[in-house]
């Protein structure tokens, strides 16, 4: 913690990276010359000398009278004694100065402030987090709504949110509700929080979402005003190494947006005070039985699914649909007595195959995965299992807990039924047509979806690719290659190879119509600062449209944060409609952020689409890889003609997109997220 404070000060004292890595340097080693301090630390002798010189002027280094000069450090604590100096001085000047400072500023201040920037602000670290949670708590009039785990609302308390809650005046007023997954670990925590709330007299209401559906992402919604979304660390990082990243907005439309996602859940949740006591007195619905052994959960529920007259709804895991197409006998079975299945699962690149094959006999949507398997059968029987588990698995590894029940009771069956059915109202069904498809199109021109708008004869083509190995580089390759790349220059499109280096993710999105969006294509990077344009966060946007060599996801917009690569860009792209729809953003307005197998992208401005009307209003996507590390290197051409070579690692990817009329759910079959990419690109001429 000392070496932190030490580096913070110096960076208030006004000292950049690299002068604070030099200052410390002498600090530890003494009187030295230039080229000492240069051959230790590994930087140029030029650039070095002159920070040195910098230095010296800021009095934080001395030099001596001898030719060649020796450097030393300026004792940390004369240091800290100017810069204690430095702030009294200042607070002193502002004291004695503040009533003029603030008539000359009543003298040219605006009769009507000016609306809100909308904007995004990444927050790094979890007591800037919370703090900035107590600051939304505070300003609190009317509501706030929170999506979050048991973990984290226990960790709010222990952070004091409780209690700033609890010392608000209106506390008793405004309307505090949270969801949260209960688990058999987590009555406890919950009733205490409970508790603890009613003795403060807060306004405090938990609701459990039903199925099982996991209450991502966490978020803090306040008065629909703004919100704060965390960016879920991996699932394999140790919980005490884990360090929160939160993205805050006060756009109106993305805040709206996840209003809407939060109603949506607390519709269909139960409430957790009578949800805790379920789970402490291990009471189960009327007319209900647990199963407590893998023999009799089996026997059970084959029973049921043979003796099925009319109608099942099955929400599964990806893996049940493996096993299920298997079971032909079964399959069979339903089809000769005409019995309508309707099953919720996750669509993967795994299991593509076997839900094309057993889409002959049941209807298929795309559904995330839940923590619960749920069966009804006939309206009349409903199967639940917490722990969903294939023939092959062993589903008791103790015969004390509670892994599934049954129950035939007519109301509890009912309301699961609505459920299911609203989740299959706005489920996707599945497409051959995966990303992967869609990225090396076959030559044919016919229009899979039949709803494309042609272009003129312009138009120069698409990216393509031209060439896919996988396994052709391996991730220690690719690493070395991102920390050993040098930063190359790159002005001409036509002339000049440039570098990317960073992570990126693509998705294909077949929106629903109330989104008055045709098919997309959005491509996103974040690129570091070795790129050869620097640190850069920009994404691609591209529709499925008509071209004079067939149809094509073609680039219709592009958006970046760097002025610098604006121009290049708009080469890149000569012959789309992108290259004449760039659009140059802050930072504050467009984020793209990356921790572990996530990537986050948002926008808080609309972007207009090429050909018109279409316009992708303020957005949020999100990118949750999966499965085994896939290698890989791809070669690809540009409109222009220029040669693009990919080498990455990288997973499918679940598409979450976060749009004004509601979230959108895509299959793992319809994302790729690179988490590490170097992409090299060379000018036509480069052949």
């Amino acid at each position: 913690m000392g070496e932190e404070t030490v580096e913070k000060i110096l960076k208030d004292f006004g000292l950049t990276e690299k002068e604070i890595e030099v200052y410390v340097f002498l600090a530890k080693h003494g009187v030295l010359k230039s080229r000492e301090v240069a051959r230790q630390i590994k930087k140029d002798k030029a650039q070095v000398l002159r920070i040195l010189k910098s230095l010296q002027s800021k009095g934080l280094v001395e030099s001596t009278l001898e030719a060649p000069k020796r450097f030393t450090a300026v004792p940390f604590e004369q240091v800290l004694d100017a810069f204690v100096k430095s702030k009294r001085d200042e607070a002193t000047l502002i004291e004695s100065t503040k009533k003029d400072l603030l008539l000359y500023w009543k003298s040219i201040g605006k009769t009507k402030p000016e609306a809100p920037l909308e904007k995004f602000v990444v927050i790094e670290g979890n007591s800037k987090i919370y703090s900035k949670i107590s600051q939304m708590i505070t300003e609190t009039k009317n509501h706030l709504s929170t999506i979050s785990t048991v973990p984290s609302l226990v960790r709010a308390d222990q952070m004091g949110l409780f209690d700033v809650v609890a010392s608000h005046p209106l506390r008793s007023k405004i309307q505090l509700r949270f969801l949260t997954e209960l688990t058999d670990q987590s009555p406890n925590a919950i009733k205490a929080l409970l508790k603890k709330a009613s003795k403060a007299k807060i306004n405090f209401r938990g609701k459990n979402p039903d199925l099982g559906l996991r209450p991502f992402p966490r978020m803090v919604i306040r008065d629909d005003e703004e919100a704060l979304l965390f960016i879920t660390p991996t699932a394999e990082t140790p919980r005490a190494k884990q360090v929160d990243t939160g993205i805050w907005t006060n756009c109106k439309t993305l805040v709206q947006t996840f209003a809407s996602v939060f109603e949506d859940l607390w519709r269909n949740a139960t409430d957790t005070q009578q949800e805790t006591v379920d789970v402490e007195t291990g009471r189960s619905p009327p007319k209900t039985f647990t199963i407590s052994t893998a023999e009799k959960l089996r026997e059970k529920y084959d029973e049921a699914l043979n003796s099925a007259k009319k109608e099942i709804i099955l929400m599964t895991s990806s893996q049940d649909i493996n096993d299920l197409w298997k079971n032909t006998t079964l399959l069979g079975g339903w089809s000769e007595k005409g019995v309508s299945v309707r099953i919720l699962a996750p669509t993967t690149v795994e299991n593509l195959k076997a839900i094309q094959q057993l889409s002959k006999y049941c209807e298929i949507r795309h559904f995330p995965e839940s923590r619960l398997k749920t069966t009804i059968i006939d309206r009349t029987h409903l199967f639940q299992f917490r722990n969903p588990a294939s023939k092959q698995e062993t589903i008791v590894k103790d015969t004390k807990s509670e892994y599934g029940f049954y129950t035939s009771d007519s109301e509890l069956v009912a309301k699961t039924e609505a459920v299911l059915n609203d989740a299959w109202k706005n489920a996707l069904a599945p497409s051959s047509v995966t990303l992967e498809s869609i990225l090396n199109p076959p030559t044919s021109s016919i229009d899979p979806f039949h709803k494309a708008k042609p272009l003129g004869s312009h138009f120069k083509g698409s990216v393509r690719v031209e060439e896919y190995e996988q396994g052709a580089i391996t991730e220690k390759d690719v690493l070395n290659k991102i920390l050993n790349a040098k930063r190359i220059i790159a002005k001409d499109p036509l002339k000049d190879m440039n570098i990317l280096c960073g992570s990126s993710a693509s998705a294909v999105i077949h929106p629903p119509a109330h989104f008055n969006l045709p098919d997309t294509m959005i491509n996103v990077w974040h690129c570091d600062k070795q790129s050869s344009w620097g640190a850069e966060d920009w994404l691609t946007v591209s529709l499925w449209l008509e071209t004079p060599i067939g149809y094509r996801y073609v680039p219709v917009a592009h958006v970046t944060d760097n002025s610098e690569a604006l121009e290049f860009r708009k080469g890149v792209y000569t012959g789309t409609p992108a290259s004449h729809n760039c659009q140059l953003v802050n930072k504050d307005q467009f984020q793209v952020q990356v921790h572990g197998n996530t990537l986050f992208a948002g926008w808080t401005v609309p972007i207009p689409l090429l050909p018109p009307p279409y316009v992708l209003p303020p957005s949020c996507i999100l990118f949750e890889g999966y499965g085994e590390l896939k290698t890989a290197v791809t070669r690809m051409r540009s409109p222009l003609g220029r040669t693009q070579v990919n080498e990455s690692n990288g997973f499918n990817a679940f598409v979450t997109f976060f749009h004004p009329a509601s979230k959108y759910s895509g299959p793992g079959t319809d994302g790729i997220f690179n988490r590490d990419v170097i992409l090299t690109a060379y000018p036509p001429s480069a052949e």
